[in-house]
């Protein structure tokens, strides 16, 4: 195996797949790739992969470097922070069977992954998960305790503009196949006009797919500054303590934003603030509900999003994986079916012209001529 290319060097994976044009060599640093991460990558169409870190660390199955390998790029694994803070972004290196090289210089190595790698190091991780669930049940228990005043009003809901009230709300995350899932879901939204959140990239989906967020929601780490110069209402999730560092980005575009102060994740309190201002239906797209989910965005447990939705309860339509309930194929028999009925009224028209009676007139003396013969 030998590559040569440039390469884009980010400790933030989605932050570096924002910058890639195609044919270069990615440099991340990222404990357990992920599938959005991942999915970004490949949308990137890169060569190759250098991970300072490990991209399978058997904690859990993550699915990031099956993805990559499935769309043979390949992943130079586990090279090491010195190897990543030694590259410069734009630089040219190649990569020989895992050595790195600058002007011919060996700058170090890791160890390839493959498809046959990929799959045996995801079988050792799965082996483990029996472990990392006891731990994740553990986890949530506890912050739940901690965190249950987020739910029983002890957190105050800010004053927003966008009115909630006896209306359908679609909150968009950017997870899991939340582009199949927002195809699968477009006539709903040209029907009955939701109001529409973004959470943090969600926005920019919804942006992909021709449609404004009503509201866009998060730490702002992740949202382009286009989604955020047209959505009509910011929500910057805060720590508890205050701290918002999303804000100043907000402001430096000279947009203003209110501040939620919450534990847990920008898409809990996107439904909770659906709920609190009386929203009719809360539909769920893309979001976090399951233990590899939590581990893919570094959370040791899901106690916020176990209480918030224990809270909304039947207000909540999860539609995540809606696109895998139902596939419609257009079956051949139908294209016939519709070119046959729009062809039969042109065809009873057309007989009663002159020029086309005549056509007819002269295929049947030809038929008769040819049966005689």
């Amino acid at each position: 195996m030998k590559v040569q290319a440039p390469i884009k060097v980010d400790r933030k994976t989605k932050r570096l797949a924002k910058r890639l044009t195609g044919g270069e060599i990615a440099v991340i640093n990222h404990v357990d790739i992920d599938e959005v991460a991942a999915n970004s990558l490949v949308e990137g169409k890169i060569k190759l992969v250098i991970n300072a870190a490990e991209s399978i660390s058997g904690r859990y199955p993550n699915k990031g470097p099956g993805i990559l390998t499935e769309n043979n790029i390949l992943i130079i694994d586990n090279v090491g922070e010195e190897l990543f803070h030694n590259l410069t972004e734009g630089q040219i290196i190649e990569v020989i069977d895992g050595n790195i090289y600058r002007d011919g210089e060996l700058l170090g190595n890791g160890e390839v992954l493959g498809k046959q790698e990929v799959s045996e190091k995801l079988k050792k991780a799965y082996e483990n998960l029996s472990v990392e669930l006891d731990r994740f049940i553990d986890n949530t228990i506890d912050y739940a305790k901690k965190e249950k005043g987020f739910i029983l009003g002890e957190v105050e809901i800010p004053h927003v503009k966008t009115n909630y009230a006896n209306k359908h709300v679609l909150i968009v995350v950017r997870g899991q196949d939340y582009k199949q899932d927002l195809s699968t879901i477009i006539s709903y939204i040209e029907e009955m006009k939701p109001i529409l959140v973004g959470v943090d990239g969600g926005a920019d989906a919804l942006l992909e797919f021709g449609y404004t967020p009503d509201v866009i929601v998060g730490d702002m780490d992740s949202v382009s500054d286009e989604a955020l110069k047209k959505a009509k209402e910011i929500i910057v999730h805060a720590y508890t303590d205050g701290r918002a560092p999303g804000l100043k980005r907000v402001n430096d575009l000279g947009l203003d934003a209110i501040v939620f102060p919450a534990p847990g994740t920008s898409e809990d309190i996107a439904m909770l603030i659906a709920y609190e201002y009386k929203a009719e239906l809360i539909v769920a797209l893309g979001t976090h509900s399951n233990m590899i989910d939590f581990l893919e965005k570094g959370r040791k447990g899901m106690a916020s999003t176990f209480l918030v939705r224990l809270k909304i309860g039947a207000k909540l339509i999860d539609a995540k994986g809606v696109n895998l309930l139902y596939r419609s194929k257009l079956k051949m028999k139908y294209i016939w079916a519709l070119i046959a009925t729009a062809l039969f009224p042109i065809l009873i028209i057309a007989s009663f012209t002159p020029s086309v009676k005549q056509f007819i007139h002269l295929m049947q003396l030809k038929i008769k001529f040819l049966l005689q013969m």
